[in-house]
């Protein structure tokens, strides 16, 4: 890794209002610590509380930020997207608007990203959630890296540092919260390599959870048979790559 890497930092948020400024701050800070080349930018998905109007203020005041607004809302994968799309930078890194992660911790996922790593996944030390919501999350866990065959301690982390060049190769499809495991098994299906740092896992202090609600969670549920479906049983990201390469080849042999 460079002294100096070329960073793209962004957020997904909706209704993030109470904690997006924090986040937007605290990344600045630790960005201008480590490079001169860096963007952070927010992919505002569909708030109705006043997120854009923070996201506005700060926007006046850093030339480095970004904000992307969508009134109508994307969906947390579909947030994704977008900010994987706009990054510009040589490495991409995101977390959450909601503050349950702390930005400045991307001091500690630099140093794992040695020439042979292509993304640094963070493992949550101790989930700083309601007990319930503990519980959905090790039996989620459990049951998606049973179904998917997943080797990362973590896969359910949004705290990532990852090449940019990955996108090249992957393409992203989910619009839900299901994009994660979209994202780490064609990752680690395409032979991108991995390292994983322990990073704290906080209260949350403003809004509630987006995803922890029984309409939702069956919604997902049925979004992850799909995937499993696609990704496991059919292997269609394999599939469309194989393709893909025999036309490659094909246009530079004629």
């Amino acid at each position: 890794m460079d002294n100096r890497p070329s960073i793209s930092v962004f957020f997904p948020a909706c209704n993030d209002a109470g904690t997006i400024g924090s986040m937007v701050v605290a990344a600045i800070e630790t960005l201008e610590e480590i490079t001169d080349d860096y963007e952070v930018i927010v992919v505002e998905n569909g708030s109705t509380d006043y997120t854009v109007e923070v996201l506005e203020s700060l926007a006046k005041r850093y030339d480095k930020l970004r904000v992307y607004t969508h009134r109508q809302a994307l969906g947390y994968g579909g947030a994704l997207r977008v900010g994987f799309a706009k990054a510009t930078k040589d490495l991409i890194f995101y977390t959450d608007g909601d503050a349950q992660y702390d930005p400045r911790e991307l001091k500690l996922l630099l140093p794992a990203l040695r020439e042979d790593v292509d993304i640094v996944n963070g493992w949550k030390i101790d989930r700083g959630d309601p007990l319930h919501r503990v519980i959905i999350g090790r039996i989620y866990h459990h049951t998606v890296k049973f179904l998917f065959g997943f080797k990362l301690r973590d896969v359910d982390c949004d705290f990532r540092l990852i090449r940019r060049h990955v996108f090249d190769n992957i393409e992203l499809e989910s619009d839900s919260g299901t994009i994660c495991l979209e994202l780490v098994k064609k990752l680690q299906d395409s032979g991108y390599r991995f390292a994983e740092v322990p990073v704290h896992h906080y209260h949350r202090t403003y809004g509630k959870s987006q995803f922890f609600n029984f309409p939702r969670l069956w919604r997902t549920f049925v979004q992850l048979i799909e995937l499993w479906w696609k990704l496991v049983v059919r292997r269609e990201h394999l599939r469309k790559r194989k393709t893909r390469a025999q036309t490659e080849v094909e246009q530079t042999t004629r």
